[in-house]
């Protein structure tokens, strides 16, 4: 095993080409420390020479809980644009990854950390503990075109509709009913169960696994990186 840290966000070589991603910044919200961490993190993962899998993961109770609006509002107008842009250009690049993607969703996973675990390409949840919610119904939100996008992309419609109209937290059996993660497993599982998940496609060729994912994320995609011009012409 090989292992690196960038700004709180380490990164584990595991045999068979699996990297494991873990942020460990408390709640894992997103401003420049994070960004820097995570985009540091995938550049190493798309340097594997040979097989390669990613698996996205947390520390202690959240995975992610999205924008650090704290950061944001001591930010100055610029910050607040790049910071934004940043977050939707991550999660574009997450569902065109040229490595099969899994989120290991070890605890909350709320807004645009939500958005991120969708981004990846599966995801398995701690059974036990953690909520996915969109709070957005709650907070006087509406989802962004591109945010938008994905969402109803990734999910059911039924998924999609009961997510983002009611706010609700959704524990792991409710969101593995619904389909929006693939497994639930024991918190000391998490990391194993997605792993296997993703290590029989580590060997597949790069360009072929992003050629597909950009193709069945064309819309997503698009809007996506739409929405970060947009929000380097933001007006605060």
């Amino acid at each position: 095993m090989e292992a690196s840290a960038s700004e709180g966000v380490s990164v584990e070589l595991r045999e068979g080409g699996i990297a494991v991603v873990r942020m460990q910044l408390g709640e894992n919200r997103f401003n420049p420390t994070t960004l820097d961490g995570l985009e540091a993190a995938l550049d190493q993962v798309e340097k594997i020479d040979g097989p390669a899998a990613l698996v996205l993961t947390g520390g202690g109770k959240f995975f992610s809980n999205g924008l650090d609006l704290e950061w944001l509002g001591g930010a100055d107008d610029d910050g607040r644009r790049q910071t934004l842009s940043r977050v939707y250009g991550l999660f574009s690049r997450l569902l065109q990854f040229p490595a099969p993607t899994v989120a290991a969703i070890n605890g909350h996973v709320f807004a645009g950390g939500a958005m991120m675990a969708l981004a990846c390409d599966w995801r398995v949840m701690r059974e036990d503990r953690g909520y996915f919610c969109f709070p957005e119904a709650d907070i006087g939100l509406v989802f962004v075109p591109g945010m938008n996008a994905m969402i109803t992309d990734k999910l059911t419609p039924t998924a999609a509709r009961d997510t983002m109209l009611t706010g609700r937290r959704f524990g792991a059996a409710e969101c593995l009913e619904m389909g929006v993660v693939d497994a639930i497993a024991p918190e000391q599982d998490v990391i194993e169960v997605a792993a296997g998940l993703v290590e029989p496609l580590a060997g597949k060729p790069k360009h072929v696994q992003q050629g597909i994912k950009q193709g069945i994320s064309r819309n997503s995609i698009a809007e996506l990186e739409a929405e970060a011009e947009r929000a380097l012409a933001l007006e605060f």
